[in-house]
């Protein structure tokens, strides 16, 4: 009862805070409600990146797959790092200097409107099928999982996931629809300095308890001494993720993720200046090298102590649920629930932004108020929030759960990417070559996915399926861009909507954050 009362008590009080944070805020522009007024600070943005980034499919999804396959997974963490670096140096700057409030609106400006619609079509149907359904289904096993709710409410647990989904989209969706940006970085900013503290709890009461002698060295001893294939970064080319991979697609995903997603991409593009966005990212960053900590170490230490044979989905749970102190229990529930707020809230809000700006601005009412925009915005987050609290218990189906999330993404990020890289290195590539590769990569994924799937035919790694995709697409661009060049070249206008001046120090700090992840595989090996 006192963990049920502390985790209301906290959540309650976020929300509380976030509406005193966001009183003032006109949103009733869609500056002012897409993208926090342009008033986030480096602070904000970095814990706001981090909690939608870390949020339940990362923390149980990815110590599901440390608890089969060991640190090897801990790739998709550490090279989050460079992603960001690499975005904070080269890509934000001319978001800033172009006054994007959505990646698609670049994509218009670069190519045409049909570019736009195309992109905004995809970035909705990748949220609205496998995103918000997956961070609802997770979030409903994590938080069911502390509680046991399939007991404390006597129900079986595909009826508590069902409870559990509900619960969470309902109140994340008055979080991102009724709110706006701001009081979804506020909340996040709060929950992140408790789910950085609660989740580095849970590996050291863990190591603890399967110490022989109660002690966090003990319990790594244990851990390195009974189980080393657990602790290799290299894997080999049967592992989850082949090291391979990492110089292939592992890297245009994170790309991808930390630098087109409009989900994670919009905390950056509503900074007060480039400044204040750069400094955000490089300390994310350096907060996501820590990151194996949170969401690998609980997986290998699940592992240890109850053996194979557990739903991968299930593992993290069990383990907080044992291991964490009852007086724990209601705090860190409460920040890992403001973590499943986060990134349903933030996707949803993504959601909002595009279709209101990029779709119904744009081809549907043309002479809209701004007032009028944020309010069809809000009407169509609310059926997407609907539609995907119905599809995400059945998610329980699925074997791995980041694995599939990864997997899936790839029909819309690699032809998103593709588009950002073309029409950013490029000045003559034309509409009808970006037209082209988003049909090309997403069909030929689509394809993929279906014939491995559902006939069972044998392909390389799907991380080396999208890199041969991504490839191939850039040179088809490429090739038509050469026989159809655009008339004149394109040229990136400044807005002088923010300062663009950049922050002194972010090449060198950028610099030691990507060392520190390259010395890991050197430690890991």
């Amino acid at each position: 009862m006192i963990g049920i009362i502390s985790f209301v008590g906290f959540t309650v009080l976020v929300a509380v805070i976030a509406w005193w944070a966001t009183r003032k805020t006109d949103e009733s522009s869609s500056d002012g409600y897409f993208l926090g007024g342009r008033s986030l600070t480096a602070g904000v943005i970095a814990g706001s990146l981090l909690l939608t980034n870390l949020s339940t499919e990362q923390i149980v999804g990815l110590n599901g797959d440390a608890y089969t396959d060991g640190v090897l997974v801990m790739a998709w963490e550490t090279l989050a790092a460079i992603a960001m670096v690499i975005t904070a140096i080269f890509l934000l700057p001319r978001y800033l200097k172009g006054g994007i409030s959505t990646l698609p609106t670049f994509l218009e400006r670069r190519f045409d409107s049909g570019v736009k619609a195309i992109t905004s079509g995809l970035f909705l149907t990748g949220y609205a099928v496998v995103l918000l359904p997956m961070v609802l289904f997770t979030g409903s096993k994590a938080i069911s999982g502390m509680f046991n709710f399939p007991e404390l409410l006597g129900v079986s647990e595909w009826v508590s996931v069902w409870i559990c989904v509900w619960g969470i989209g309902l109140i994340g969706s008055v979080y991102a629809i009724f709110g706006g940006l701001k009081a979804v970085a506020v909340s996040d900013t709060i929950n992140a300095v408790g789910l950085v503290i609660g989740g580095i709890l849970i590996p050291v009461f863990g190591l603890m308890a399967i110490s022989d002698d109660g002690s966090i060295i003990g319990g790594i001893t244990k851990l390195t001494a009974e189980h080393p294939e657990k602790f290799n970064a290299i894997g080999d080319s049967d592992s989850k993720i082949p090291f391979a991979t990492i110089f292939t697609g592992m890297m245009l995903v994170q790309l991808f993720y930390w630098g087109t997603n409009q989900q994670i991409i919009q905390r950056a593009l509503g900074a007060v200046n480039l400044k204040e966005g750069q400094k955000g990212l490089i300390l994310a960053s350096f907060v996501k090298i820590l990151g194996p900590l949170i969401v690998v170490l609980p997986g290998i230490i699940a592992f240890h102590k109850y053996g194979p044979g557990l739903n991968t989905s299930d593992a993290y749970p069990k383990l907080v649920a044992d291991v964490l102190p009852s007086a724990w229990i209601g705090f860190f529930a409460a920040v890992m629930f403001g973590a499943i707020l986060s990134s349903f809230n933030s996707a949803l809000n993504s959601c909002v932004t595009l279709f209101g700006i990029d779709i119904y601005k744009q081809f549907i009412n043309k002479e809209a108020e701004e007032m009028e925009v944020v309010k069809v915005g809000k009407r169509f987050g609310i059926v997407l929030a609907v539609f995907s609290m119905f599809i995400a218990p059945f998610l329980i189906y699925a074997k791995s759960i980041f694995g599939y999330l990864q997997e899936v993404n790839g029909a819309y990020s690699i032809p998103i990417l593709t588009l950002i890289v073309i029409g950013f290195m490029t000045k003559r590539v034309p509409a009808l070559a970006a037209k082209v590769g988003v049909i090309f990569s997403f069909s030929v994924y689509v394809l993929y996915i279906a014939l491995s799937k559902g006939f069972g035919v044998e392909f390389p790694h799907f991380l080396h399926v999208q890199a041969i995709i991504f490839v191939v697409t850039v040179i088809i661009m490429l090739v038509i861009g050469k026989i159809k060049p655009r008339e004149t070249d394109y040229e990136l206008e400044y807005t002088e909507d923010v300062d663009v001046t950049p922050w002194k120090y972010v090449v060198p700090v950028g610099l030691l954050v990507t060392v520190i992840v390259l010395s890991t595989y050197f430690v890991f090996r």
